[in-house]
């Protein structure tokens, strides 16, 4: 056995490093503009609606979405950091489009529109980024390396609205710089900001990155993506087909915990304006809350996941984590006899806007700028008779909901973590950018369909179907599991090098 060497350990390490690094500043891309998307696209172009505010958002997703498999395929056969660094520049001159789209005298919500998918484009480097810690991990190490990994996109998400209140210390005017038409201000500092780490980031993947790839036991091997010396020189023969079965049964159940986690995030606002007779303003407020809190206790679920896994594995953990989201969505259902608060004012006013279902589209922190007119003094409470549930559903206590906002903020980080895990032992070391591409793809499509499929079982049919129908998938995902479970294991374990 060739033993790996101090200095290769170390250099494989600082690149694993900079590839948390790119997952990090991904995350902060998407994340760090989408409180102040909405009053920034009624500033630039007054034309824009609601239902093109889910456009802009559904954008990023649909351009990680179709980057992603492509920029996997690419790094199957040329050094990892030709798509690293393309993918980066990309978003980094998206977000540069992005704090221009005030100058075009018209036709302004469409260059936003192009910038944001550019940034969901760029973010397709998430595949990469994956199939190189699978490739650079030994077995022992993998799912720890999953899991910082994980935990530094949670830190992204969270991180990023952080950056954006401060930026709002700027202002709405902000300063212009005439020369060359930049204005500065609090919706285009924070998208500067991201393109400025973008190019801190690209520097340090010129400067620090190396193509490593070792065995599942650790051993140094030649790189698929060679670069002279920064590879190994143990070049071992692959044997042996991926078990594709497991390769589409994990391609699925990742399908259905971004679709279901894209579906809790989405209903946060219209349900608890329903439920609680929340106002637009408490229910952007209470459920920023809730979720930075989940957004933390995900991180530290991310951190506890790589102990426990190396005492239970990998498949009994996914397991356990559906088991828990199924719960918190059995804790959604409405259960008691009290029926919400009617909202009847808009009956009286039909001017009085009222929380529509191509609003549901839009996770709760894009409704933060969507104040009544000033006309209004008072805001309309309550479920919308229009909403004919509301008229015979029993409400949803507010118990009910936080009990089921900590189990779906436990279970989701468990399934998200393992789920690369297993998927990236099953495919051993055989060249991963495609396939990880389709999985970050399928979870892109997840995160597309999700809003739309809870906007409209919710609004015509109530949550007791929208929570039977989400927990019906679950259970569905549940069989799969157990259906193909001794299928769920690493590529060396399956043809015997090593033992499980």
């Amino acid at each position: 056995d060739v033993v790996e060497t101090q200095e290769h350990y170390k250099s494989r390490w600082r690149s694993i490093w900079i590839m948390y690094l790119t997952m990090f500043l991904s995350s902060v891309g998407f994340s760090i503009v989408i409180m102040s998307v909405w009053p920034y696209l009624q500033k630039i172009d007054p034309t824009a609606d609601a239902s093109f505010l889910g456009w802009i958002i559904a954008s990023y997703s649909i351009g990680q979405m179709v980057a992603s498999p492509l920029f996997g395929l690419w790094s199957n056969y040329r050094p990892r950091r030709e798509p690293l660094v393309v993918s980066t520049a990309i978003s980094v001159a998206a977000n540069c489009l992005y704090a221009y789209v005030h100058v075009p005298h018209s036709h302004n919500k469409y260059y936003m529109l192009t910038a944001r998918a550019l940034v969901g484009f760029g973010a397709g480097n998430v595949a990469v980024v994956r199939s190189y810690i699978a490739g650079a991990t030994s077995l022992t190490e993998r799912t720890s390396a999953m899991a910082n990994t994980s935990a530094c996109q949670a830190v992204g998400f969270i991180l990023g609205p952080v950056f954006q209140t401060c930026f709002t210390l700027i202002g709405e005017e902000g300063i212009t710089w005439k020369l060359i038409d930049l204005q500065l201000n609090m919706y285009t500092t924070p998208v500067l900001f991201g393109a400025l780490l973008g190019l801190i980031n690209i520097i340090l993947i010129f400067a620090i990155f190396r193509e490593h790839r070792v065995d599942d036991v650790g051993r140094q091997c030649k790189s698929i993506n060679f670069e002279g010396e920064e590879s190994g020189d143990l070049d071992q023969d692959i044997e042996g087909n991926i078990d594709h079965v497991a390769v589409v049964a994990i391609n699925f159940l990742f399908f259905v915990i971004l679709f279901v986690f894209a579906v809790f995030e989405t209903i946060a606002t219209p349900l608890t304006m329903d439920m609680y007779s929340w106002t637009r303003k408490e229910a952007v407020f209470y459920n920023g809350i809730i979720l930075s809190v989940v957004g933390i206790e995900s991180v530290i679920v991310f951190m506890v996941v790589k102990m426990l896994s190396k005492k239970t594995g990998e498949r009994a953990i996914l397991h356990g984590g559906l088991m828990i989201v199924l719960v918190g969505f059995f804790i959604l259902l409405p259960w008691g006899k009290k029926l919400p608060n009617i909202q009847w004012e808009e009956i009286k006013n039909n001017s009085i806007p009222r929380t529509t279902s191509t609003e549901m589209l839009m996770p709760f922190w894009s409704l933060q700028a969507m104040q009544l007119p000033s006309n209004h003094t008072v805001e309309p409470v309550g479920c919308p008779v229009t909403q004919s549930w509301c008229l015979n559903t029993p409400m949803i206590y507010l118990a009910q909901y936080i009990s089921s906002d900590i189990l779906i903020g436990l279970g989701y980080p468990v399934c998200n973590v393992m789920s690369y895990t297993l998927y990236s032992k099953i495919l051993g070391p055989k060249p991963q950018g495609v396939y990880m591409g389709w999985l970050t793809a399928s979870g892109s499509g997840a995160r597309i369909l999700g809003p739309v499929f809870v906007s409209q079982i919710y609004t015509h049919l109530g949550p007791r179907w929208a929570f039977s129908l989400i927990c019906g998938v679950v259970v569905v995902s549940l069989l799969l599991l157990e259906i193909v479970y001794k299928r769920l294991i690493a590529f060396s374990v399956r043809y015997g090098r090593i033992r499980e």
